[in-house]
């Protein structure tokens, strides 16, 4: 029986060090990021909070946000990468296997995609595939008229039959080889390169997001939370998100952000 997502009002974020926080339709509504929501991302960095947005977008998406957001660290690729600064405030990049293979990889999968497009009319090349460096994404309802439901999950099962790993986002279908996730990178992270002491806790750090593609992050981390439109994927939830907003999109996003600085300014 699927567990009940309690109210935000229930979490207690006292004790919480960092916000993971994916993109798609949690920081964004209709593909945009309102000024409010970039508000609320500085006002947590501002009060100490380390935020992390954990997407599937693309490893350039990542370079952007962290040369103009407020954050600490993005990871990208579902996993597949993580860019973060060290102590001198110098760009590192985490990748999940050795360059080479990746390439290797990512070169069959290219050649698969043609072939899925073929068989999947509606399909294609994702706007920001050339700025990907682990996985490849096709567009099913981004920038192309929706492709329904049960072709996009024939075109899930083609890349899984040949040997990949595949999975849909809101707006992309993910593929990509190897065994890596969002909640395996972000683990990684906060051993490597979190700062250490407190931040290394995974039970001080809060995840938000919105679908399917977030379940590892809803598994990993007890201070889970998903923004409201996340109910419209409730039977497609593995694990669901521990807590709730009222709102949707980014303004569920906002929303949390005031209830962990409220904790946190009056902790």
């Amino acid at each position: 029986m699927e567990t009940a997502m309690r109210a935000l009002i229930e979490l207690d974020a006292r004790a919480v060090v960092g916000l993971f926080t994916d993109i798609d339709d949690t920081l964004t509504t209709n593909g945009r990021m309102p000024a409010a929501a970039y508000d609320a991302l500085t006002r947590l960095a501002d009060a100490g909070l380390r935020v992390v947005p954990v997407t599937g977008r693309s490893a350039g998406w990542a370079h952007m946000a962290m040369h103009l957001w407020p954050v600490h660290a993005v990871i990208a690729e579902s996993g597949g990468v993580c860019l973060h600064r060290d102590q001198a405030q110098r760009l590192c990049w985490m990748h999940h296997a050795a360059q080479a293979a990746v390439r290797d990889d990512r070169q069959r999968i290219a050649s698969l995609a043609e072939t899925v497009m073929r068989e999947v009319p509606g399909l294609a090349l994702a706007s920001d595939n050339a700025f990907r460096i682990v996985d490849f994404a096709l567009d099913y309802c981004e920038q192309v008229e929706r492709v329904p439901h049960e072709q996009v999950e024939r075109a899930v099962r083609m890349f899984r039959e040949a040997g990949f790993q595949a999975r849909a986002s809101t707006v992309h279908i993910n593929v990509w080889s190897g065994d890596f996730d969002k909640a395996p990178m972000a683990l990684r992270y906060l051993r490597e390169a979190g700062g250490g002491g407190e931040a290394l806790d995974p039970d001080r750090w809060v995840f938000v997001g919105d679908a399917p593609n977030d379940v590892s992050m809803f598994e990993t981390f007890a201070k889970s939370v998903g923004v409201a439109n996340i109910l419209r994927f409730r039977g497609q939830l593995a694990t669901p998100p521990a807590f709730v907003t009222r709102a949707s999109y980014a303004d569920g996003f906002i929303e949390l952000a005031q209830h962990l600085l409220a904790q946190r300014l009056g902790a």
